[in-house]
């Protein structure tokens, strides 16, 4: 790779210094799915240190296309799960800059007004698509955008008692979050822990559901049991302490594996009552999480939102792809202090206490 020339710089010498072509630099910006994930990031790397911009005015006559992404801007729960919509929208808007497009936020009360919204958008503002939000059962908004014949990508999968997610019409890409809770318990049963309990949220919920069978499965695999160690709730620290002060007293946990750090915060509030030392894991990793110490489920939403960019990219590009671009991420656990080992495991007989 050479260093590039002097001035602002262009799609040539981009190419120069990354050692490609001009088409590949192209590619890399307007249709990134063409391109190898080797040289991809080798050519992004190169972009962002010599600060290349694409010129939108040139690219608007040149394609039609106005370089606007719709978002729904939805409302936060509370302070802890609202800096993981914060978080995602900061990445995503990272990503989409650096592919030269825009994002532009509204916000609506539910998915029927969410719909309305695409329909003004559509009607009055030269949009190129939308990325959707939170997925869940009975979700219409997907299906109205690909009757309009109009470019999207959901962060989250389509959920669904009949179609399977791989097999869905439209692109998306989502965060395994059965491996993230399976992480955590496993993390947990390396601390000694053997009766792990899990806080979630109720039956219905697509992502939650996945976050529970983590948790299940990893148990389950260990010979362990999980009969009454699952208890749903809303998700909040009022209602993660409660649940966590349900699962104390009647169930002997000394561990508990959360589907939220808002839940995975009461959880700690009530384990910080009990006679023995109880760890607490949540998900999210949320910035009050590493504050008080607490381990956590981390999501990429950097990966996830160049994702869902050069997804949706892919859908503009001519010729557009045959096939939906589906994508599962990994995530990765942060383990901290609230993931103690159970105070009756004796560290010169459990070799495996204090591993991550």
């Amino acid at each position: 790779m050479t260093q590039p020339a002097p001035g602002r710089p262009t799609l040539v010498t981009v190419a120069r210094a990354a050692g490609v072509s001009r088409q590949t630099v192209s590619n890399v910006i307007n249709s990134p799915h063409l391109v190898s994930p080797e040289t991809l990031e080798l050519v992004r790397s190169v972009l962002d240190s010599v600060g290349y911009r694409p010129n939108l005015a040139a690219r608007q006559l040149r394609t039609g296309r106005s370089g606007n992404i719709g978002l729904r801007m939805r409302p936060s729960n509370d302070g802890i799960n609202g800096a993981v919509l914060d978080g995602f929208l900061h990445a995503l808007t990272e990503a989409a800059q650096a592919a030269g497009h825009r994002i532009v936020l509204f916000t609506a009360t539910d998915d029927a007004d969410e719909v309305r919204g695409y329909r003004e958008l559509v009607d009055t503002t030269n949009i190129d698509g939308f990325v959707l939000t939170d997925t869940h059962h009975g979700d219409d908004r997907a299906r109205w955008l690909e009757e309009q014949g109009t470019a999207f990508v959901t962060f989250g999968r389509p959920w669904s008692d009949t179609v399977a997610p791989e097999t869905s019409s439209h692109s998306w890409v989502d965060v395994d979050g059965a491996a993230g809770t399976a992480a955590a318990t496993a993390h947990l049963l390396g601390r000694g822990h053997t009766r792990i309990g899990f806080i979630g949220w109720p039956a219905g919920s697509g992502t939650g559901d996945e976050r529970r069978t983590g948790w299940r499965r990893t148990l389950l695999d260990a010979g362990l049991p999980i009969d009454g160690l699952d208890v749903a709730c809303a998700d909040g620290i009022p209602d993660g302490a409660s649940a966590a002060d349900s699962l104390l007293r009647s169930a002997s946990v000394t561990a508990l594996v959360c589907a939220s750090d808002s839940l995975a915060l009461g959880a700690l509030g009530a384990a910080r009552t009990s006679a023995q030392p109880i760890a607490v894991v949540g998900y999210d990793n949320t910035a009050v999480a590493a504050a008080v110490g607490m381990s956590s489920v981390a999501q990429p939403l950097e990966q996830v939102a160049r994702s869902v960019i050069d997804s949706l990219l892919a859908q503009l590009a001519d010729p557009v792809p045959p096939d939906a671009m589906h994508r599962l991420v990994a995530p990765s656990l942060v383990a901290r202090a609230s993931s103690t080992a159970p105070a009756h495991v004796d560290p010169r007989h459990a070799p495996f206490v204090g591993t991550t």
